[in-house]
């Protein structure tokens, strides 16, 4: 054994070749500042051994390097940046030394190769991938570039056009695509991966392959003609702002470094580098995009717990069939959990039978699945009129119209087909979990199970433990929901739950808002353009439905009457009184015709201007700072309100919450993320500002504790 620690290993084998093993404690490996000094390690001692002729990376794990290890980047970005360069600049020493070997290196790549695991095989003369191997450099997704060489070497191996790709679009990519572009030099099948590595080398050391001139031309200025270059960074920069816009520095930033380091060698490429990594480690945007990964993985890992104590599910049933029981027949039955779909009426079972082969049409026509798998999914979903066909179902999720007492008789006849300890879950946005579950016998089997529209691309499910839920039963519906391929968190019962409970609140600074006369397409800008929400408060009130807003809204009202009882009519009620249903009927606060691709397309409607200027009189003009306040205030408050009164479990649920249930800005990290990063005291002083509006614009007590202390929601 050459070298050996708890990371990386390193032997000699036949033909005086060294394999150097990459192979962590944990389930994968990831750079951490371990995992790089044991690499520095390693390399100096196969520099002073001098019978190595070549050198192996390989891996020990189902994967090569996930990349950098993430949940270090929090701390180690609010250091000085003398101290991050220094960090950076270390890590660059470690690639090039391995890039600097005097001998011939070959990268044998396994499973996934992303961010540092990435940049590692960049830094070898040559790269072998299996064919389940995914390469690429997702650093722009957290908020920054990669920092460990990968802006300068892969645009040097695949030229400037496919590596700026590869890099603002932060995707991996599959090893026939990195084969095209010379990522790589051969895929092969992952039980010959080590020999066809070997043979690689063997080939660089008698001389086939030329590994000093591959070499050479990664530690060189790019070779890309002026003009060219020109052209090529212009529309990459055009393509970029399109795409990712202002609030997204990190694509904008790394074309702008590769353009940069073009005429520099690699020292000089690297310098560049490493000074906008520092800059975008720095941002607000960096810090709130990490914070969802980690976020995200903490979600996860709650998730993965609660499947020890989670009953299988092998078979589900859906009641309610329609666009939702649709949706949630397609993706239970697409993720390999076959599932009944239950109604009452023949049109609506072909109505859903029709949604989830609508769906599975569009991923066949767009490549991203085929035929065969359509018709397994179609197979695994079977219709019925009878109550009879659920009988054997582990897990019934009822969907049926949102009103109370429709659902507590459907859940009442529920419980008499299925097994004792059958778990019965309801897929309500706002009506209560206790109330639902006193129409069972056994309420301990009860939960809610919310999805949101369209249920096969929201990512989040808010499970909803009633009084009564047993740990089993929500441990179950976690496991089951992410069985599904969904992020679910675990939410208290109230009115609204989670979701609706802080969405409304947003709504009705809205509503405050055209009470006074302001403009509804203007506010939607501001929301959309200013604060970064996918869609503005009217259009958003237009896709989920004014009837749907209307009811909930009632709920609301009646849930938190001394904060969301409402005086006269505002613009849902009016909107809604006019039969203005929004998208679902064409016309809203925007009328909607259909373009011709055949999506909805919407237009400023004279007619909503006239009905709102009846009530509220003529427009005024609103400040955008005024706007984002008005709304945002009462949306944050709410949602401070459910962390202090345990219906969510802690900050990072609320704001993974937020960013998949309704889009909230994820470059503003969610709503405790957002309130660190203003300050606690900055928000309570502002939301004082609009206090006379209201209730919702109250801040809490503890709110105004943790500000006196410069406290904040996450602690470093």
């Amino acid at each position: 054994m050459i070298y050996q620690s708890p990371t990386i290993q390193v032997e000699l084998l036949e033909d005086n070749i060294a394999k150097l093993c990459f192979n962590a404690q944990g389930s994968v490996n990831k750079f951490d500042r371990e995992t790089l000094a044991s690499l520095d390690a390693a390399l100096d001692s196969i520099k002073q051994n001098t019978n190595i002729k070549a050198l192996l990376l390989t891996s020990a794990k189902s994967t090569f390097i996930v990349g950098a290890d993430i949940t270090e980047f929090l701390t180690l970005f609010q250091q000085d940046d003398a101290t991050l360069l220094a960090w950076v600049e270390q890590a660059n020493a470690v690639f090039n030394k391995l890039e600097d070997l005097p001998f011939p290196t070959v990268s044998a790549v396994n499973g996934f190769a992303l961010g540092g695991g990435c940049e590692t095989i960049l830094a070898t003369d040559l790269r072998v991938a299996d064919t389940n191997a995914r390469i690429g450099l997702p650093e722009t997704k957290l908020g920054l570039i990669p920092g460990f060489g990968g802006t300068v070497r892969l645009p040097r191996v695949i030229g400037a056009d496919n590596a700026l790709e590869w890099i603002t679009t932060a995707k991996d990519q599959r090893p026939e695509d990195a084969l095209k572009v010379g990522a790589i030099d051969a895929v092969v099948a992952p039980e010959n991966l080590e020999v066809a590595a070997l043979q690689m080398l063997h080939d660089a050391l008698n001389g086939s392959i030329d590994w000093q001139a591959r070499r050479t031309q990664k530690q060189s200025p790019l070779i890309l003609p002026k003009l060219e270059a020109m052209m090529s960074f212009a529309t990459a920069k055009g393509m970029v702002f399109s795409v990712a816009g202002k609030h997204y520095p990190a694509p904008m930033a790394a074309v702008n470094v590769v353009e940069q380091a073009a005429g520099l060698d690699r020292d000089g490429a690297l310098k560049v580098e490493a000074q906008a990594f520092i800059k975008l480690a720095k941002t607000d945007v960096a810090q709130a995009l990490i914070g969802i990964f980690l976020n995200d993985q903490f979600v996860k890992g709650k998730a993965k717990k609660a499947s020890k104590l989670a009953k299988d599910v092998n078979q589900a049933a859906v009641l309610g069939a329609g666009i939702m029981g649709g949706g949630i027949a397609y993706q239970s039955a697409s993720k390999g959990t076959p599932i009944v779909m239950k109604d009452i009426a023949q049109p609506a079972l072909e109505l859903g039978i029709n949604e989830a082969a609508k769906i599975l049409t569009t991923q066949v026509a767009r490549g991203r699945s085929t035929p065969e798998k359509m018709a397994k999914v179609l197979n695994n979903i079977t219709p019925s009129l009878d109550y009879a066909a659920i009988k054997g179902s582990d897990i019934v999720v009822e969907a049926v119209v949102e009103h109370p007492k429709v659902k507590a008789t459907v859940l009442a006849e529920v419980e008499g087909y299925v097994s004792e300890d059958a778990i019965i879950a309801s897929n309500t946005s706002t009506i209560s979990i206790n109330l639902l579950a006193k129409s069972l016998k056994k309420p301990e089997r009860f939960c809610g199970m919310h999805f949101f529209n369209p249920v096969h691309k929201m990512p989040l499910v808010e499970v909803i433990r009633g009084e009564h839920s047993s740990n089993e039963t929500i441990a179950s519906v976690v496991a089951y929901a992410s069985k599904m391929g969904k992020t679910p968190i675990v939410v208290n019962d109230c009115p609204g739950f989670f979701v609706n409970r802080v969405l409304f609140p947003y709504f009705a600074g809205f509503s405050g808002l055209l009470a006074e006369g302001a403009d509804f397409a203007a506010v939607d800008k501001v929301m959309e353009k200013q604060f970064g929400w996918p869609m503005g408060p009217a259009y958003l009130l237009d896709v989920v439905g004014l009837d749907t807003g209307h009811h909930a809204q009632a709920v609301m009202a009646e849930g938190f009457p001394d904060r969301m009882g409402k005086n006269g009519k505002d613009a849902i009620d009016i909107m809604f009184e006019n039969k203005r249903l929004g998208q679902k009927n064409t016309k809203g606060f925007y009328a909607y015709s259909v373009d011709r691709r055949g999506k909805p397309k919407k237009d400023i409607d004279p007619t909503s201007y006239e009905l709102l200027s009846a009530e509220f009189g003529a427009l005024k003009a609103f400040e955008s700072d005024d706007i984002i306040a008005r709304c945002m205030i009462p949306m944050i408050i709410e949602t401070v309100r459910c962390l202090e009164e345990g219906i969510i479990a802690s900050p990072a649920e609320g704001d993974m919450g937020l960013v998949y249930g309704i889009g909230f800005p994820p470059f503003r990290g969610g709503v405790f993320r957002y309130l660190d990063t203003m300050g606690v005291a900055n928000f309570v002083a502002l939301a004082d500002k609009y206090a006379h509006l209201g209730g919702l614009y109250q801040v809490t007590d503890a709110m105004r504790e943790l500000a006196a202390n410069n406290g904040s929601y996450y602690q470093a």
